[in-house]
């Protein structure tokens, strides 16, 4: 494939752009400096974090641990919840003086903390703050400390951004695509496993959620420059790759009807009351526009590629269409990720999720029905505005009769400018929430315990990620923590282990074979795992 075949820039643009790049790549030599990344919050923010890092890396700096020898730090920060709000306020503050005692060091705040364009308020608060960078955004800072190289570049095309989605040839890979193995691999070995951002920022818009006003709307990145990532980590060493949007079944959507999204997945924004299933029927059929299942297809074709997984869901896109390309896909692993919050409709109403609970079963049900063997995990947010003791109860019960995976439990927090904050009173005490908190925790610990007792003595896959307290640990396809005892080097291995002993958060098992796909396959004696209780994950 040519960048012609890619790029719809004209003969010109493109030799322009080449030649510039070029230069760039020339004056990009080793030695410039180092630089250091704090990251906290969601996996996007770890991806944001290591797509920064790689361009850090294309123009000569080198990472560090320590930050007294860095001459770039990167803040990226999170405010979905209060404590890491304060955390990174906390940060940018304590940096002050590092910033003032070298001539020359850089200092970035990147995240939701900026949001999409950064406020006067947060310029004012942090004026020792060189370059503020919009979450996903590595473009500020990069411009920042190679203007006159990147002017250049700029002059000859319209934005960046039409270059880091078009501009791509065989053997370079396009600006902000690359993610950075020497920075992933700083505080040990590179990664077995990797998370890709496919769907950046979020259209949806609950009424708890920060997201939105801070990523921007939703933009699908293009399925080549996805693919061309996933190529270039998977050259690195990585097997297995988790496909990242707040709304990864909503890929593709910002394409279709003038960037909204086709007639179903706009009547589910604006809170339509349509039926989850004709809804979802709807979405099924959209035009052939370009959708997950057909991203899922392309990255499965990608050699060297052992395992897929995508997060996070969202109950209303979740199509028939979708679950299908799981099923019936080898490398996609049978682990669905899709949040409920809370198991009464009027909570669910206030939250603006766009469903009902009887759909949220109901599609639980379609989602165990069509992919055998399925892990379904979920999100609750315990204490929303006006919860009361009844509806948290209906919460309980949900979660007690559908006995899922796993629960990611959270407390509310009201968001400075989200909808709650607003207009919502938050009224459940925090010792209630606590409560709350405290009570589904010890459900799910036993409806965890009760999911995994059955799998004693089983033989189950683990892609070995690691060492941990000098046991190999991995993950199952079904993305269940197992601990293995062995002398021999199993990172990044595919392995089959039988289960010796299980507990509510992991697993311990004894090596049977490597059925790595690229090798031949082995099997060994190895002494059984002791059944001390290990970590939780």
């Amino acid at each position: 494939m040519t960048l012609r075949d890619l790029n719809p820039l004209t003969e010109t643009e493109i030799s322009e752009f080449t030649s510039t790049r070029e230069r760039v790549t020339d004056l990009a030599a080793p030695g410039h400096g180092k630089y250091h990344i704090w990251t906290i919050g969601c996996q996007m923010n770890v991806a944001d974090s290591n797509h920064v890092a790689a361009e850090l890396e294309k123009i000569g700096y080198d990472p560090t641990e320590d930050v007294d020898e860095a001459d770039v730090v990167v803040l990226n920060t999170c405010v979905v919840r209060q404590s890491a709000e304060d955390k990174g306020v906390g940060k940018a503050g304590s940096l002050k003086p590092w910033k003032t005692q070298k001539a020359n060091r850089t200092l970035a705040l990147m995240g939701c903390m900026v949001g999409v364009k950064p406020s006067d308020q947060l310029r004012a608060a942090f004026p020792h703050v060189d370059v503020f960078m919009p979450p996903s955004e590595a473009s500020p800072l990069i411009g920042f400390l190679r203007e006159e190289e990147l002017a250049a570049e700029a002059s000859h095309m319209e934005q960046e951004q039409l270059a880091r989605r078009y501009r791509m040839q065989d053997d370079v890979q396009p600006v902000g695509t690359v993610q950075s193995i020497k920075h992933l691999a700083l505080s040990g070995e590179a990664p077995v496993a990797a998370h890709v951002p496919i769907v950046y920022g979020c259209s949806h818009a609950c009424t708890f959620c920060i997201i939105p006003f801070r990523r921007g709307v939703e933009r699908s990145r293009p399925v080549q420059e996805i693919v061309n990532e996933i190529r270039g980590l998977v050259a690195q060493g990585v097997r297995e790759v988790t496909l990242l949007g707040q709304i990864v079944d909503r890929y593709g959507y910002d394409w279709m009807e003038n960037g909204r999204g086709n007639s179903a997945s706009v009547a589910a924004y604006e809170g339509a009351n349509v039926d989850i299933a004709i809804r979802n029927s709807q979405l099924a059929t959209h035009n052939s526009q370009l959708d997950l299942a057909d991203l899922l297809r392309a990255v499965h074709d990608i050699d060297g590629l052992w395992r897929i997984r995508f997060l996070t869901s969202h109950p209303n896109y979740m199509t028939d269409r979708i679950l299908e390309t799981v099923r019936d896909l080898p490398k996609v692993c049978e682990h669905i990720e899709v949040p409920v919050q809370a198991g009464n409709d009027d909570v669910l109403a206030a939250m603006k999720r766009g469903y009902t609970v009887a759909e949220y079963r109901a599609l639980v049900g379609r989602i165990r029905a069509i992919i055998p063997n399925v892990a379904i995990n979920t999100d609750i947010i315990v204490g929303f505005c006006g919860e009361s003791p009844e509806q948290f109860d209906e919460t309980y019960e949900l979660l007690a009769d559908l006995k899922l995976d796993k629960t990611h439990l959270a407390r509310y927090s009201p968001r400075p400018g989200t909808v709650s904050e607003r207009r919502m009173l938050d009224d459940v005490e925090p010792e209630e929430k606590a409560r709350r908190h405290r009570v589904l925790e010890e459900l799910q610990e036993q409806v965890c315990a009760g999911i995994n007792a059955p799998l004693l003595g089983e033989t189950v896959e683990v892609l070995v990620e690691g060492m941990h307290k000098g046991k190999w640990r991995g993950r199952t396809r079904q993305n269940k923590l197992v601990f293995v005892s062995s002398e021999l080097d199993l990172r990044g291995r595919l392995i089959e282990a039988q289960i010796t002993w299980t507990g509510p958060w992991s697993m311990q098992g004894r090596f049977v074979q490597d059925v790595s796909p690229e090798g031949e396959r082995v099997g060994m004696r190895v002494a059984t795992v002791g059944l001390e209780i290990p970590l939780s994950a």
